[in-house]
């Protein structure tokens, strides 16, 4: 890993319905007076997190010629804090998410023409990202899918208890179904650490787990209306036939870790990638690192990843 000091994110805002999506954007400050970036890099963050936790991976990123660019999605960071909605993305949900996404590309790509765009996504991020890759596939040069997930076993029913549930206790509560996963990712490994924190299954850096425990933007709760729209929005994304429309060509890399609950240790990953292969998606590539939890770019093997 570099020894440079992090490069300072510039934050805009991003007008879009129902919402003012904050957003920032990492680049060499030197940049100006060069031939400008080799590349664009779109971060899609993960749930219960932010987009400014990215910053050293997109220092480096920005070290190899790259300008990126990361939102903090509807219910998150600085967009929630600015709605006083944290946990929240109604109204619009799930798909006004998925838009902002794509609307966030668009804007790198016109402030940078002519040069290639990549989607990076983590976790609820690489969800979102398996769903532009459907509607909005042909305005990227690669995508890449961190910490990801390929299915969920009965969509259909969960959703329609999720609906009873925010029917019976309301939209904008926070979920104790979705908090509940998270608490489950958590039991195996909670024992290794003499004052757990609740998060150890997202990396085996003690100090990285800290700084997620400690910091106030991550590890809330999400609403019962947020947890129905992303459920729904992924049954969506991985049935009818969705995923055919990716375009064929489009370079794809999924990444993660070997014992990373999201991805059912990576089988879950491996079947994603299955799928893509069969429809004759891709290229494809799948990076499973051997004892790597969650979040691989805040892993003991960062520098390798």
């Amino acid at each position: 890993m570099t020894s440079s000091p992090p490069i300072n994110a510039e934050w805009h805002a991003l007008d879009r319905p129902h919402a003012t999506v904050e957003y920032c954007r990492w680049a060499d400050p030197s940049s100006s007076a060069g031939p400008g970036p080799r590349g664009v890099v779109v971060i899609a963050h993960g749930a219960c997190e932010h987009a400014a936790r990215y910053g050293r991976f997109a220092s480096l990123l920005v070290e190899d010629g790259l300008v990126v660019y990361g939102l903090d999605h509807r219910g998150h960071g600085r967009t929630a804090d600015r709605h006083g909605t944290f946990g929240v993305a109604r109204p619009g949900g799930w798909r006004a998410m998925v838009d902002d996404v794509v609307a966030l590309a668009t804007r790198a790509g016109e402030a940078h023409p002519d040069v290639p765009v990549v989607l990076f996504g983590h976790s609820m991020g690489s969800l979102l990202a398996q769903r532009v890759m459907q509607i909005d596939g042909d305005r990227y040069a690669g995508v890449v899918l961190s910490g990801t997930s390929g299915g969920l076993e009965g969509a259909a029913e969960v959703v329609a208890m999720l609906g009873a549930i925010e029917a019976d206790e309301g939209a904008e509560v926070p979920s104790a179904m979705f908090a509940g996963i998270f608490a489950g990712f958590n039991e195996r490994f909670a024992g290794e650490s003499p004052d757990p924190t609740g998060f150890e299954w997202l990396s085996r850096d003690a100090d990285e787990v800290r700084r997620y425990h400690e910091d106030p933007w991550c590890g809330g709760d999400l609403s019962n209306g947020f947890v129905t729209d992303m459920i729904a929005g992924m049954a969506e994304m991985w049935s009818g036939g969705a995923e055919e429309a990716i375009p064929d060509g489009l370079p794809i890399l999924l990444i993660a870790g070997d014992a990373d609950p999201v991805g059912d240790d990576g089988e879950s990953v491996r079947a994603l990638a299955t799928r893509y292969e069969a429809l004759g998606k891709g290229p494809l590539t799948v990076v499973l690192y051997p004892g790597a939890r969650h979040e691989v770019l805040n892993e003991t093997n960062r520098d390798e990843v």
